[in-house]
């Protein structure tokens, strides 16, 4: 399958990310745009997105960068850091998540966005 990126915006940060060829990619690609307050975690920035997928490739760390859905919240997150749930330098979700894509270039711009910001996630 082609590339498929995406524009994630958040106030004044905007970056692109490359979504991989899972089936979660494919739910959340085709839901696009989507736009919703989010909200802080540690590291992550997260947000409930109207789509239902179930755990397909399951991860319970994540590295720098990806994004991952969140089935019990129906979310979209952003890792770019520890999270509260973190051992040491690892990126620990909540619980186990599905990695469906990756921010193309730093993530750790995302450290600017406070929660209750919008965030707009769009084909780029």
């Amino acid at each position: 399958m082609a590339s498929r990126r995406i524009r994630i915006t958040a106030g004044t940060v905007a970056v692109d990310a490359v979504l991989n060829d899972s089936p979660t990619a494919d739910l959340i690609w085709k839901a696009l745009p989507l736009a919703a307050a989010g909200e802080t975690w540690g590291d992550e920035i997260y947000f409930g997105i109207p789509v239902t997928a179930k755990l397909d490739d399951p991860r319970d760390t994540v590295d720098m960068g990806d994004l991952a859905y969140w089935p019990p919240g129906s979310a979209f997150c952003i890792f770019f850091g520890p999270t509260p749930s973190s051992r040491g330098r690892e990126i620990r979700p909540a619980s186990a998540v599905n990695v469906f894509g990756k921010v193309v270039g730093d993530a750790t711009v995302f450290k600017k966005v406070r929660s209750g910001k919008q965030v707009r996630v769009e084909r780029a």
